[in-house]
């Protein structure tokens, strides 16, 4: 029910909290993203109202109904489903962060994108594929390199990090090494300038029923809808 929204973002922040406070680490390196797809606008209305800031949404078509309806004040859209070259460009134009790039041609595409419709940034995040599942999307490890090479080579793109998408286990503990590694990864871009500078580059990994294990191994953004807006059908955050 929507009146229930309140009392369970209220918990989700409180369990961030204690979390990030448990691993040493400020709750404020945690950004949360409210997986809202599938979700009717007044739901995100009231979400809004609540205090989210940050929404996550799957698929462009259906996002780009809500943003012309909620707006971006005080309010950012992630990208966080799979992109399809053809709708590259309603992309480039809606969203704030794009979390899901694969691959050094859709890095090139967004960067010509960028420049045909002049923006002059956009962050992105490498999805990395840890566990080769058919069904899921990502840059291999061994492609990592040269993805993030023609990332930061590119004029409109800016590298904020990496997002991974663990296969779901009933038991959130076996989510941990596909985190882990992700981590090792970032730390050794990172290590290498590869975020800019001193830059740390953003962990995007995490969601309803594992992110306080993301946060033990080092998430900056989860990604969590269920445990917010409640059920939606056959659809999993």
């Amino acid at each position: 029910m929507a009146s229930e929204l309140p009392e369970r973002l209220a918990l989700i922040r409180r369990r961030i909290d204690a979390c990030a406070h448990g691993a040493g680490r400020a709750p404020e390196e945690v950004e949360l993203i409210a997986v809202s797809k599938t979700h009717p606008a007044a739901l995100l209305r009231e979400a809004i109202a609540a205090g989210v800031e940050s929404f996550g949404e799957n698929r462009v078509q259906e996002a780009e109904a809500k943003i012309m309806e909620l707006g971006r004040e005080g309010v950012r859209w992630h990208l966080i489903g799979h992109l399809q070259a053809n709708k590259a460009r309603r992309a480039v134009q809606l969203f704030d962060v794009i979390h899901s790039l694969d691959s050094d041609a859709l890095a090139r595409r967004l960067d010509r994108l960028c420049a045909e419709e002049e923006r002059a940034l956009l962050p992105v995040l490498i999805q990395v594929d840890l566990a080769g599942e058919e069904t899921k999307t990502g840059a291999s490890v061994d492609a990592l390199p040269e993805l993030v090479a023609v990332v930061n080579a590119a004029q409109h793109l800016r590298l904020a990090g990496l997002m991974t998408l663990p296969p779901f286990f009933e038991e959130a503990e076996q989510a941990r090494p596909f985190f882990r590694r992700l981590r090792e990864l970032r730390d050794e871009l990172a290590a290498g300038g590869a975020f800019g500078g001193s830059a740390r580059g953003e962990l995007s990994m995490g969601m309803s029923h594992d992110f306080e294990v993301a946060i033990e191994e080092g998430a900056t953004m989860v990604r969590v809808g269920t445990a917010i807006f409640g059920e939606r059908g056959a659809a999993q955050s």
